[in-house]
């Protein structure tokens, strides 16, 4: 099943998610490959495609997992969790129906 893991970044994360970025990229990269990976990316906090100093609001990873709670513990994971970027992570059953 796919589940939307829909993160959400503490205040001024923009540093910590420059220090862990290429640690957070290569985990994904694994569902990539294993073709598990629907959609990810983060969230501007302003509406540009370079947010620049204003930095991100949070995150958007959609992916096939086992289970709920398989999902859970795999963004419980994420270096972004460890390093303290995000202030919360929710994870959702997902139902992709277009396109």
């Amino acid at each position: 099943m796919w589940y939307a893991i829909y993160s959400t970044d503490v205040a001024d994360s923009l540093d910590k998610r420059k220090a862990t970025r290429e640690a957070h990229l290569a985990r994904a990269k694994e569902l990539v490959d294993a073709g598990r990976l629907l959609l990810a990316g983060p969230r501007p906090a302003i509406d540009s495609p370079d947010p620049g100093p204003a930095g991100f609001r949070g995150s958007l990873i959609i992916a096939e997992f086992e289970s709920l709670e398989a999902a859970k513990a795999w963004a419980d994971d994420d270096p972004y969790v460890h390093a303290g970027v995000y202030q919360s992570v929710e994870v959702t059953p997902f139902l992709p129906v277009l396109p």
